[in-house]
């Protein structure tokens, strides 16, 4: 069966090429080489070296998640969450710790230091994923032996690309520069600051293009490549995100009943128990949805696309998933009442039980972000009730766990084998409960780690390479749902937002839903998926375009987001951190402000582009309301050859 192959075969044979490819990535896309990372003459002579272009964007896709390589600390999508609802940062022992927001996030300063956040990544890396696109667009026409479906296709999918990239760029950083061709005559310095609203446009007359031209998933060689069900959900936002409700239901409706997608409502494929003596996990389904070797299989029918990342190839990138997103269980902070730390035994030590072997089952963490007290507790009660057989919250079968679930495991602690108390009597026993006293999915961050398996002496569990969703069918269902809330559809919104939890196994299900409860069901759903402020961000701007209100009454216009927004009160009502102004880290204080729902351009791109004005988002330094932009996409994409130098 074809569509058993897995793409990670043709990233592994790709290596030399992403070498030469990725060696530019951290070049700002204003500068003069733009040609430097390939050369089209050789690339594209013939039909090889536009699909070797094209299995690179897939490769560069999954980079958000992860990174370009492994990182021991610190990947990308962390900051994606650290600026929402659900979760902050939370290196505790850095004192650049990433928490004072509203006075760090400036074009200049706090953006530029990867262990503490990774905005200047989403910035750069994504207009290397645009150039990267614009390549095939640009140099297509002169691939020789191409018919006109062939090209189509190698164009939906640049254009899924470039679209994806785009509408990250609109809801994190507002209006950008609109770049869609690679110049031949010369670098081009007096780039113009294209509206959201007509990138919006423009990369959804695009993705409606590649809807009608890439196949669908069951007609193509390799799992992982950008089908057509991708290139729907990802319409399906653009709809969403320029007020096309009607349209965004047409396309949810076609992904959700026909287009051979289900959601998965049984065990499948593989059973991983990687604890079995210290964490058994009982069997089911939403363990087995998010075991790595389940997601690109062909039983799979919730997969939409999934990003290939597999152990033993050229394109292996190591998530170390439980050290970035566990808690830091072994390090002083955290004693048992009788003065004694967790252990991380090496499986060879004299002193390790596997009852008690909390970094075999667990990994063993650093907390560089942490959930809020809402993603951890709040966010699970519906119609009043917390809803215990939630799968993806429930302990008993062992996908969620609960700090007081650890046992203390050092054989010489006269509490050795008891479970964790945060209290004795009325002495905290957790010095840093930022870093090393939460509850987590463990279903969602647990992956083998091969180097940790291998080597009985290790004492380091940190997480393996892994497949990832980039989209699953129940993401759409919730889409749907949102499409239905802003027309007022509700009956409908509760139904859709209902099957997911159902397919959860939840004992609560919605009598009627408002905005709150499907962005809820969002976070319980698509954690470390979603990218959340961005999703956050999107809809927003999304709430406002409809008229609708929020949860709390609220209604939004979309040119003043910036000064009030939805992602701001979810943050002022749910993240008990930003909330208060009084949880501090070595001197900073957790603060976020209504316009950091949007980032700043970086102040080096704005420098290096001489011979005209880029527009900073509102709210920083150097923004102004009077510098010209395009609001006509067709008008930026004309100037694009007028390089003004």
């Amino acid at each position: 069966m074809k569509t058993n192959h897995f793409y990670t075969l043709v990233f592994a044979l790709i290596g030399i090429l992403a070498t030469t490819l990725f060696s530019g990535c951290t070049k700002d896309f204003l500068k003069p080489d733009p040609l430097s990372f390939y050369e089209p003459d050789i690339t594209f002579a013939d039909r090889a070296g536009i699909e070797a272009t094209t299995y690179m964007l897939d490769r560069h896709l999954r980079t958000y998640w992860s990174h370009l390589s492994t990182r021991d600390i610190s990947v990308p999508m962390n900051t994606e969450y650290m600026l929402s609802d659900i979760a902050v940062s939370a290196k505790t022992d850095d004192g650049n710790i990433f928490s004072d927001v509203a006075t760090r996030l400036t074009p200049t300063d706090g953006i530029f230091d990867n262990d503490v956040n990774m905005i200047s990544f989403f910035w750069g890396e994504t207009y290397n994923g645009i150039k990267y696109a614009n390549t095939i667009t640009t140099y297509i026409d002169g691939v020789p032996g191409l018919d006109e479906t062939a090209k189509h296709e190698f164009l939906g999918r640049a254009y899924f690309h470039r679209a994806f990239r785009y509408l990250a760029l609109c809801f994190q950083f507002k209006d950008v520069p609109l770049v869609t061709r690679i110049l031949t005559d010369g670098p081009k310095q007096n780039y113009k600051t294209t509206s959201r609203e007509a990138i919006l446009e423009m990369i959804t007359s695009d993705m409606e293009k590649a809807v009608a031209w890439v196949p669908n998933q069951s007609q193509m060689a390799y799992v992982g490549m950008i089908n057509k069900g991708a290139c729907r959900q990802l319409l399906l936002k653009c709809y969403l995100a320029t007020g096309q409700w009607d349209k965004a239901i047409a396309q949810a409706d076609t992904l959700i009943s026909h287009s051979g997608y289900a959601l998965m409502s049984n065990t499948f494929g593989t059973f991983d128990n990687p604890a079995p003596v210290a964490w058994p996990i009982t069997r089911n389904v939403i363990w087995d949805l998010h075991r790595p070797a389940n997601k690109a299989i062909a039983t799979n029918k919730e997969a939409i696309l999934v990003m290939p990342n597999r152990e033993g190839t050229d394109a292996t990138i190591r998530y170390k998933s439980m050290r970035n997103w566990g808690p830091m269980w072994n390090q002083a902070a955290l004693k048992s009442p009788g003065g004694k730390v967790l252990q991380s035994y090496a499986k060879t030590n004299a002193s390790y039980r596997a009852l008690y072997d909390i970094n075999g089952a667990f990994g063993r963490g650093i907390a560089m972000i942490r959930p809020t007290h809402f993603a951890q507790n709040g966010l699970w009660s519906v119609n009043g009730i917390n809803d215990v057989t939630d799968l993806r919250h429930n302990s008993t079968v062992g996908n969620w766990v609960r700090m007081d679930s650890l046992k203390y495991n050092d054989p010489t602690d006269p509490f050795f084998g008891q479970k964790l108390r945060l209290y004795n009597g009325n002495t905290i026993l957790c010095t840093d409960t930022i870093r090393s006293w939460f509850d987590w999915p463990h279903y969602k961050i647990y992956i083998d780690d091969p180097v940790f398996l291998a080597t009985p002496g290790s004492n380091r569990n940190d997480g393996g390479a892994a497949d990832w969703y980039c989209y699953r069918l129940a993401e759409t269902y919730l889409l749907r749902a949102e499409a239905n809330f802003y027309k007022g559809n509700i009956a409908q919104a509760t139904a859709d937002v209902n099957a997911v939890r159902t397919r959860a196994q939840c004992s609560q299900l919605y009598s009627t839903v408002n905005l709150g409860d499907i962005v809820n069901e969002r976070a319980r759903e698509l954690y470390m998926e979603e990218w959340r402020h961005m999703e956050l961000s999107r809809i927003s701007y999304s709430l406002a375009l409809s008229g609708k209100a929020d949860e709390w009454g609220n209604t939004y216009n979309v040119n003043t987001l910036s000064e009030n927004s939805y992602w701001y009160q979810r943050i002022q009502h749910y993240n008990d951190y930003y909330n208060k102004n009084k949880v501090t880290v070595r001197g900073r204080n957790y603060v976020i402000a209504p316009h950091n729902i949007y980032w700043p351009i970086p102040q080096g791109a704005i420098d290096a582009n001489l011979y005209a004005k880029l527009r900073q988002t509102p709210g920083y330094n150097g923004y102004n309301a009077n510098v010209e932009i395009w609001t006509n996409w067709e008008d930026a994409v004309a100037d694009e050859n007028t390089t003004g130098n």
